[in-house]
Order: structure tokens, then sequence, then C-alpha cells
């Protein structure tokens, strides 16, 4: 990540030093013994886990820079003997409109360096050779070095972490007066893991600048490398680019053109209005397709940005590109819904849905009736293992109850207004007895509301729509208090500082729901929501969903859709979502359903153990991230894509956690 600071072990070890050197005479005025000349070292490191690199000078030699880089591990002792470091580019910053009329300011690149001296205390000095004639550096401009350290070994054998890093300064070597900090690491990194490769294996935000320079660009006749234009490409669905043309769905998915899930302003970017306050043909027209500049084609015919602003002002831009995301953030604001579930002697349950308004004080669900597109209600029972299936369920022949108690504004059949609220009963649930799983059946419910703008309007055919906060209900057939999923794996806030907060799940195939605390059912010692995924499991049971060859229970949903969709983003970092590994919740469920069809007997779907079935949902059975094989994992109690009966039967009697013992950052340790 950019810095703007020294480093504070440098001053530290430098403020060491001088304390040295003043020490150095003996009690007797006689001069100490010579010390080593240069900057200070100590114990270099023995092991690095993690490589820390931050440069501590920059001085200026025949118009060419002396770069002074400080290398340490996790521990902050000295890294000697590094052999893949260099300063892989080395840049300046063109101003605003220097390279043309209504240009923004660029990147230019000068060159780069593997030449360096090891001082052997853990600092690299690097030189720079001669560069052409019109890419001198310029004392005047800021200056950018992006220092990159391949993973390798040192001399003795120790191996080495990939490590990167970016720092700006003015030609004097001191804090940059002015940077193009438009958006931060921070923000990429809240949905990219830290460290993990993303396409090269930069993985900073301004590592990628460093080399996607528009010049970069121009000089390969690829205008739509250039960042400015590339990072927009990658993050929305108006271009159909990269390999065989293929939209990248997962980062349309999760900003959903939001352009403020990225350009989140902060007292750290000094230019974090830039992109509104400087539009430009090369940035405007990665999202906005269909326009021919020179040929006067979706707009009026220009050659180069000078009259951009004249038309499209600040003010405008950031207005028309921001107002999508208040505009819906407006709109669930103004309803919320609270739901009971009551179940009754004949085993069906009582639904009440209360329509709240902005106060979150209930209010007549008739006077809003119109204004909702859909009110879907799923209900299921046992949360913690659902045994009504998606389709009717082996354990139980109950499929899942599935309920529309509004639908264009209407009510559905069945469904009455009573004492202002929206009342459905279910048909008979199969409760277990008291202080069972079974005893507890719990509702979801999702809302999507019809909207103007931030409005609410009735709904007609061809309506916008917003998908509002969904709501869970919890009733039991004894009366007494209900089960409940445990929580304590993944923060629904962890899922939210990616997804955001008016990220729609499931918008389209259902009313959709946002991400929210409203999906919180309990609370931490604090009185904090803690928020759970009771909702999901209502769907994505035990039995699957639509296919019985897609992995759809939750437990295997979630993984098979972060590997399969966003390992580029998380990198197979299970900390990435995981706060905890809350093991013994496998001691709640039974078998899960893995294939379509089970090994021994292709009238049947295939089941696995739940410890097993969630382990191959990454793992492949037999390959080198997992050698055990079929064979083998039966031997130690798993069953994998077999008959439900059996699987369900041998649910607790694997025996991996005998060996395993997985944690979030380290989910192969293995303890015998």
């Amino acid at each position: 990540m950019m810095n703007t600071k020294k480093s504070k072990i440098a001053l530290l070890l430098a403020a060491s030093a001088f304390s040295m050197a003043l020490t150095g005479c003996g009690s007797d005025g006689k001069d100490g013994p010579d010390g080593n000349p240069g900057n200070p070292g100590g114990e270099p490191a023995g092991t690095i886990t993690k490589l820390n690199l931050d440069i501590t000078k920059v001085s200026y030699e025949n118009g060419a820079p002396i770069v002074t880089v400080f290398a340490t591990n996790e521990a902050d002792m000295p890294v000697v003997g590094l052999a893949n470091l260099e300063i892989k580019k080395a840049l300046q910053l063109i101003p605003e409109g220097a390279t043309g009329p209504g240009n923004s300011a660029n990147w230019q690149q000068l060159g780069s360096t593997k030449t360096f001296v090891d001082k052997k205390n853990g600092y690299y000095e690097f030189s720079f050779g001669t560069f052409d004639a019109d890419k001198k550096f310029n004392t005047q401009l800021t200056q950018r070095f992006n220092v990159v350290s391949a993973a390798g070994t040192l001399p003795d054998g120790t191996t080495v972490p990939v490590a990167e890093m970016v720092e700006d300064f003015d030609g004097q070597g001191n804090a940059p007066l002015y940077t193009k900090n438009i958006v931060s690491h921070e923000v990429c990194t809240s949905c990219h893991v830290e460290g993990e490769k993303i396409y090269h294996q930069a993985t900073e935000v301004e590592t990628c600048i460093s080399c996607h320079t528009q010049e970069f660009a121009d000089g390969r006749g690829k205008p739509h490398v250039a960042f400015s234009h590339l990072i927009h490409n990658v993050h929305n669905a108006n271009k159909a680019w990269g390999k065989n043309n293929k939209v990248p769905e997962v980062a349309q998915n999760i900003v959903q053109d939001n352009c403020q899930a990225c350009h989140v302003e902060s007292d750290m970017l000094s230019e974090a209005n830039n992109w509104s306050r400087i539009p430009t043909m090369e940035v405007c027209t990665s999202c906005h397709v269909g326009i021919d500049f020179a040929a006067g084609k979706g707009h009026s015919t220009q050659l180069d940005n000078s009259n951009c602003i004249a038309c499209h002002s600040s003010e405008t831009t950031k207005q028309i590109h921001t107002s999508k995301k208040a505009d819906k953030k407006a709109v669930i604001a103004q309803l919320g819904m609270e739901a009971t579930l009551v179940a009754k002697d004949d085993n069906t349950a009582v639904l009440s849905v209360a329509i709240l308004d902005k106060d979150g004080k209930a209010i007549d669900a008739a006077t809003v009736q119109n204004q909702i597109k859909r009110l879907e209600t799923i209900t299921n029972v046992g949360p913690n293992f659902p045994i009504m299936g998606y389709n009717p369920s082996p354990v139980s022949g109950y499929k899942k109850v599935t309920k529309d108690l509004i639908k264009n504004g209407l009510l559905e059949s069945g469904v009455t207004i009573v004492e202002g609220k929206f009342t459905f009963t279910t048909p008979a649930l199969p409760f277990g007895a008291e202080g069972t799983d079974t005893d507890t059946a719990f509702s979801f419910i999702g809302l999507e509301v019809c909207n103007t703008g931030s409005t609410l309007t009735a709904c007609t055919t061809d309506s916008t729509t917003t998908s509002m906060k969904a709501e869970m209900a919890f009733g039991t057939k004894s009366g007494k208090a209900p089960s409940m999923r445990h929580v304590n794996s993944v923060e629904f806030g962890t899922c939210q500082s990616c997804h955001g907060e008016t990220f729609e799940l499931h918008k389209g195939y259902h009313a959709g729901f946002v991400m929210t605390e409203q999906l919180s059912h309990t609370q931490d010692a604090n009185g904090k929501p803690i928020v759970g995924v009771d909702g999901c499991v209502a769907c994505h049971t035990p039995d699957g969903t639509y296919s019985p060859a897609n992995r759809g229970a939750l437990e295997l949903k979630v993984h098979k859709t972060h590997v399969d969709k966003a390992y580029g983003l998380i990198g197979g970092n299970c900390a990435s979502c995981h706060n905890d590994f809350n093991l013994d919740s496998f001691k709640k469920k039974g078998a899960l359903n893995t294939a379509a069809t089970a090994s021994d007997d292709a009238t049947k779907p295939g089941y696995s153990t739940p410890i097993a079935a969630t382990c191959t949902t990454c793992h492949t059975v037999g390959s080198q991230y997992m050698v055990h094989t079929k064979e083998q994992l039966e031997s130690y109690g798993a069953i994998i894509d077999g008959e439900y009966s059996e699987a369900n039967a041998a649910a607790q009697s694997e025996t991996c956690f005998y060996c395993h013992k997985p944690t979030p950052t380290d989910h192969t340790q293995v303890k015998m």
C-alpha cells in the first residue's frame, strides 16, 4: 500500500545509531572502538513469513535517483540477502492538462532497475542508468517508485514470500505535495484478499496503476488497458470483453453498477472527487458503450477532452453516478417488517407480517399494499438441519412451504389482513418433539417494493423495484424457546463488507433482500446483533435446491459459489469470510445432497456425510489437495455419494476431526 511516512523502524534505528555515537567514548575520555559505517543493522531475520518493504531515503545524483529500501520480516528484524528485489517501475506524475486540454493527470513511466547494493543490514541501495532525453526525472513533479520482491530463497535457503509496495515523493525525496489517489487500496481489499494474486502477481491498486498508465496503453495501441478504462470494464457488464467476450459477471454481481462501491471519499484521498471533476473520453467509454466520438456516433463529434467539462460539470456527473445508490438507500429506509410465527394444535402455523414505517412503528398494511411488488415467505422446520426439502425431502416427505402474500400489489389466495397485518396459515408442518431441533419452525420473508427514484409508487407491469430488508420469524410447537442455527462461524457483517448495504441478493428469482442487520436473530454479551444465515437454509436445505447435482445445501453452496466464481477475490482464504469454525455444528447435521445419483443406485440422488460433503465441495477426492481416496474416507466413517438412509445414519460416525483441526487461518491443520 502506498506510504507517505518514513519507516518508524528506520527512524528508531537512526536514533539508536545517534545514541551509540554519543556513547562511543569510554569513561576514561578515550575514543571507543570503531563502529560500522552507514545504517545500523542488527541480528538478521532467521525466518520470514511476511516480508515488509519500505523506502527510507531518496536522493539524486546527476539527475537520477538513488533509492534506499529497507526490508524486514514480520518481527521487524532486518532481512539480508534478497536476490529477487527490484524497482519494477519508476514514474512521475504529469500534471492535469499537460498532455492536452481536458486530460487528467497521468503517470509517466521512466524505467526500472534491478541494480542495487545489499548493505548486509536490511538496507538495499538502488541506482538507475540513463534515460531517454524526453524521459528525464523532473524534480518539479511527484515521483513514484514501485518496489517488488518476487518469492524465492535467501542464500542460506530461507524461503521468502512475495512482497510489493509503492511510495510517492516530491523531487527532493520528501512527502509529495500532490498525488493522484482517487481510490484507496483498502477499498479494493474489502473484496480482494490482501496479498492474493488477482491477474498478475500485483495485488495493490497503486501497483496496478503504475503499470497500466495511459502512456503504456497508447504505446501498445490498446486504449482499453489504461487503468482508468480497464478498471471500469472489469467492474461493469455493459461491455463484453475478455476470453470469449465473456462479461466478468462476478464483479458486476457484487458491484451492481454502484460507483460508490469503489469511489469512497476519505480524508486520506486528496483526489477522491477527481473522477467527477475531470471527465474524459477514455474513462466514460468504459461503461457507456456504443459511442464513437470521432464519428459523432452516440455523442457529438469530439476529437479530444477539451470540451467535456463544458457540458458534464462535476456536480452533474457526480449526481448522475451516485443517485442510483442514494435512491435505493432512501427507499430501503422507508419500510421495514416485523413477523411472528405461532404454531397451532393441528401442526399448522399462523404467520403474521407487520409493515413498519421509517421510525420502526407498525402501520396498516393496506395503506402500502399497492406499492408492494412481492411479499414472499419461505417456511421450514429445524433451523440446524431443515427437514423440509426444496423438493419433497427423503427424510420427511415434506417440501418447504413457499407463499407469496402479495404479488403486484394484490393479496394472494389464503392471505388476509388481520389487525393491520398480512396473515397466512401454513399447511401442517412436520414438527418434532419438545427439545429437538424440529420443535422449531422458521419463516424467511422478503419484500420487494415499487419506486420511482426515492419515492414509493403504485406497482405497474414496468415499475422499477427495490428489494428491502428481510425478516425472520421463529415459532415452536411446544411454546418453548426456539432452536436456532449457530451464527459464530461467519458474521453477516463480513458478507456485507464485500457485497455492500444495498446489494440485492436473489432479486429476480425471488423478492430479493439486502444484506442488513434485519437477519439478526440473537445478540452478543454487549447487546450487539450477531447476524446469522437461518433465512438461507429455509431454501438451501440439506436436500439441495432445484437440481440434485448443484450442491445446493447451504454448507456446500456458499463454498461452491465462492470457489467457482469468486476464487480470484478470496484466493481460497477461509479467513476472508470465516471469523471462526464452529466444528461442533456438524453434530447437529445429517446427510447432505452431493450428487445427482448415488454411486450404487442410479435411481436415487447421492448423499454424503456432512463433514466430507463440506470438504469435497472445494477439494476433489483423491486430488493433490485431498490425498484421501473415496475408499479411505469411507474407512474413516464417511459416506461419499451414497444413498440418503446410509449417509444419514453415518452422519455422526465420521472421524475426520480426530486428525484434522481446521481453523480459518489454517484449514489444513492436522493434529495427531
